[in-house]
């Protein structure tokens, strides 16, 4: 089975304990930690990271069942091309967004993406398999 990539507003939905999210977020990630490899890249962890001050209490934070998995070149590569496409629709911001580098990384290695912001990853990475909720 594919890996699931899990994004950061998931993770942050968790820690934060969010109360509109926590319960259907945390649901996900026990749900499918039953049956799937769950992964993080370097753009979620720094993301993740800014509620930290110490970088030991995030690592021990962070379930064991998620792994970390670099950034592949051909994902930074992809990353590059959609956030080209998002500039020519009229796209404002002027560095590549982090949500580029997470879509791009899973469509590259074609793994699952658990988030609750899906509509840029439906626009630029329409292959990705999104799990997200029904809003």
């Amino acid at each position: 089975m594919s890996p699931v990539l899990i994004d950061s507003n998931i993770l942050l939905d968790i820690l934060t304990e969010d109360p509109h999210w926590f319960e259907w977020s945390s649901a996900q990630l026990s749900l499918l930690a039953e049956s799937r490899v769950l992964c993080i890249n370097p753009i979620i962890y720094a993301e993740i990271s800014i509620g930290f001050d110490q970088i030991e209490p995030l690592n021990n934070t962070l379930p064991p069942e998620i792994r970390y998995s670099p950034l592949p070149k051909e994902a930074c590569f992809l990353a590059g091309k959609a956030f080209t496409q998002y500039r020519r629709k009229g796209g404002v911001k002027t560095n590549t967004l982090p949500d580029f580098f997470i879509g791009a990384h899973a469509a590259v290695e074609n793994m699952f993406l658990l988030t609750r912001d899906i509509s840029r990853y439906k626009t630029y990475f329409p292959t990705v398999k999104i799990i997200h909720p029904m809003i």
